[in-house]
């Protein structure tokens, strides 16, 4: 499996220019330079960037100069701090992860598709002169399967047009259920050789995502320490999460404690695509939410970690600040320093 260096070690900067109110005191104020220079000290190579398409583009398919300024500032911060970027599309018109956001129709609907292809077009015209340094992710976690076919249509549509502005600019692709590992056997082939399998990883949900509010069946009251063994986890998962008991299904040693074992019975399968296809496999988004005790956190990234470093697979954790995962938030005090490491 080929490696993509200067994108092994990353983080995101959730919240700034997606998942957001919008407000210009957001868009002016939650990331500045600053921020950008502190996580340059880190042992960090990039930042993915997640950006809604609504800062970029109107419901008309207008775009908005002042949210490209947004992302060259981005831009320029990361090349004077020596940071590379991946400019993660996380919303498009017709289609968010988030069903609370109300956008629909967009795996059906040729208008909303062809918004997404200009506005990557553009994209490119902007971007692409940054070589190396900058990455497109096309689009943030298809979710329903029933879709793929018609998002790898979409997607090699899109990166044929791209690649007419931007031919070795390297971008990613991510499959269904948010960009699960176990949806990368069914990515289309690489287009070329600058293509990167991406996907996410939460898992076990039932603990990275304790006492969610948005996940459907979890009790905003559910606690759970991580010293538990795979069929203790499994069993957890059944009774409050039983639609994501498929996704626990990969990892076989239930009489095993949690630990790097669970990510490499996890990965298996992503990684023996990664290897027959010959293309770099990135983990997007990874992390554990604040309700979660410190200690069981560090165990956790300690945990995926030492899978990632041994394979090779390139990261971003989620998330820098806030969005209820935030490495510089409060919670994480005891442990910043030693999650940081692991990044």
């Amino acid at each position: 499996m080929r490696r993509w260096i200067g994108f092994e070690h990353g983080v995101n900067l959730g919240g700034w220019l997606s998942q957001c109110d919008y407000s210009k005191e957001r868009l002016e104020h939650f990331i500045v330079e600053e921020d950008i220079k502190r996580i340059s000290d880190w042992p960090v190579d990039h930042v993915r960037l997640p950006i809604d398409y609504n800062v970029l583009q109107d419901q008309d398919g207008t775009f908005i100069e002042s949210g490209f300024e947004y992302v060259r500032k981005a831009i320029h911060w990361c090349r004077k701090y020596g940071l590379n970027i991946i400019l993660d599309l996380h919303k498009t018109a017709g289609y968010s992860f988030d069903q609370g956001e109300k956008e629909a129709g967009f795996f059906d609907n040729s208008k909303y598709q062809e918004m997404f292809y200009s506005l990557w077009e553009e994209m490119a015209k902007r971007y692409a002169k940054y070589g190396d340094h900058v990455a497109f992710e096309l689009l943030n976690e298809v979710t329903d399967k029933n879709t793929m076919d018609r998002w790898n249509q979409i997607s090699q549509e899109c990166i044929r047009r791209i690649r007419r502005i931007a031919p070795t600019t390297k971008i990613l692709i991510g499959g269904y259920w948010n960009n699960c590992v176990l949806a990368v056997r069914s990515l289309a082939a690489p287009a070329d050789e600058n293509i990167v399998y991406n996907f996410h990883c939460y898992e076990p949900l039932i603990f990275t995502h304790q006492g969610g509010y948005w996940v459907d069946g979890m009790p905003e009251d559910f606690r759970m320490a991580l010293h538990k063994t795979v069929d203790e986890i499994k069993k957890l998962t059944k009774k409050y999460l039983p639609n994501n008991e498929i996704m626990l299904e990969p990892v076989k040693q239930e009489e095993c404690l949690f630990g790097s074992s669970f990510f490499e019975q996890f990965f298996a399968d992503a990684l023996a695509v990664a290897e027959e296809r010959n293309v770099p496999l990135y983990c997007g988004e990874y992390g554990v939410i604040n309700l979660a005790s410190a200690e069981d956190t560090l165990q956790w990234y300690q945990a995926i970690s030492e899978v990632f470093d041994r394979y090779h697979i390139g990261r971003a954790a989620w998330s820098y600040k806030e969005m209820d995962f935030g490495i510089v938030d409060a919670h994480m005090e005891d442990v910043r320093e030693k999650v940081i490491a692991c990044l």
